[in-house]
């Protein structure tokens, strides 16, 4: 099978459990996870240059101009994008790169490398996202109106992706295996594999 690290990009609206199915995928040892930058503040309990690399706008802008960002995308005020080196250097030593990333920075991923596998999670339906971003507690009402709106419109990039993973409450290891699968899977397609013919002729 191929050496050759993948690209993997996950989006979804705001209260999908992006975030904890991730977690579940890097505990496999399968990927590295490219850390994205914003603007935004930290949530209780997020670390820097963990979850994400936490600067300021001016500092977001400066980075854009010198093209250091691979894609980057402004959401509900703030930016958020990936930074370009960690994401080229995994790749050309054979790993698997997840980017956790809006749905407007994974098109832009989709256009410069098209040979990226896109995978959109969502939850069951919109009433069980409503009531996971109320449950958050971390928002106000008009933020959450903000995300339901936006979360209505990702949805409609549905056919823009290759793969589309529900997560279920409380079933969030089972949607990483859904992942993990489609990862493996990937790595066996046979266009990845065409160099196998040399073995054989």
């Amino acid at each position: 099978m191929t050496d050759k690290g993948l690209l993997f990009v996950i989006s979804g609206p705001a209260g999908t459990g992006k975030g904890t199915v991730v977690k579940h995928l890097l505990e496999t040892g399968e990927f590295f996870f490219s850390v994205s930058a914003t603007t935004r503040s930290p949530r209780p309990g997020e670390v820097h240059g963990v979850n994400y690399y936490f600067i300021t706008k001016e500092e977001f802008e400066q980075k854009i101009a010198a093209g250091e960002m691979l894609e980057y995308a402004e959401y509900v005020g703030n930016y958020y994008g990936t930074p370009k080196s960690a994401v080229e250097e995994a790749l050309a030593a054979g790993k698997n790169v997840i980017l956790e990333i809006e749905t407007q920075g994974a098109l832009q991923i989709r256009e410069i490398m098209p040979e990226a596998v896109l995978i959109l999670i969502l939850a069951p339906d919109i009433e069980t996202l409503e009531a996971r971003l109320v449950g958050r507690g971390t928002e106000s009402a008009d933020v959450v109106a903000k995300r339901m709106a936006q979360a209505r419109r990702e949805v409609t990039l549905i056919n823009k992706y290759d793969y589309v993973v529900i997560n279920e409450d409380g079933k969030s290891e089972e949607a990483a295996k859904d992942i993990l699968g489609i990862a493996r899977s990937e790595k066996m397609r046979a266009f990845r594999n065409i160099g196998l013919k040399k073995n054989f002729i």
